[in-house]
């Protein structure tokens, strides 16, 4: 099998654990004094976390579903599972491609987005009104830090 490992700095690593438990409905695989892994299979991921003072240090991640629908499902589950959702945008353009998407972030406020690609766009991110707006993209980052 092969997956993506991703290694985040996080600063509450039991907090850390509640909030990818239920993101990805997933128990971890291994939890020791200030680390933890998850082996997830649906998305393919290999996730670590370790806890220290630098947490959050990514700009945001995110997951490709197939669908709207799947997005819908998902912002549906972890809604259910009382992780709030921060942003729930349709038809918006970012990295250059027109997404239905929605956001959540973990406890050290690192942004997750779970998000289908509805087709090619022509500008770097829009506002939901289409607008162009340079920081509008991947949560209200700098557009140049995302993607």
């Amino acid at each position: 099998m092969s997956r993506v490992q991703l290694a985040l700095n996080v600063t509450d690593l039991d907090a850390a654990i509640d909030y990818y438990s239920k993101l990805f409905s997933s128990s971890p695989a291994k939890v020791r004094p200030g680390y933890a892994n998850f082996a997830i299979d649906e998305p393919a991921l290999k996730l670590v976390l370790i806890e220290n003072s630098t947490g959050g240090s990514l700009n945001h991640l995110g997951v490709e579903v197939e669908d709207t629908a799947a997005v819908d499902r998902a912002m549906q589950r972890v809604s259910n599972e009382g992780v709030e959702i921060t942003k729930d945008e349709r038809e918006v353009a970012c990295c250059y491609a027109t997404q239905d998407k929605f956001w959540t972030e973990d406890p050290d406020g690192l942004g997750w987005e779970v998000y289908t690609v509805l087709a090619d766009a022509e500008v770097m991110a829009s506002t939901t009104s289409g607008n162009v707006a340079s920081d509008a993209c991947c949560g209200g980052t700098a557009a140049a830090a995302c993607c």
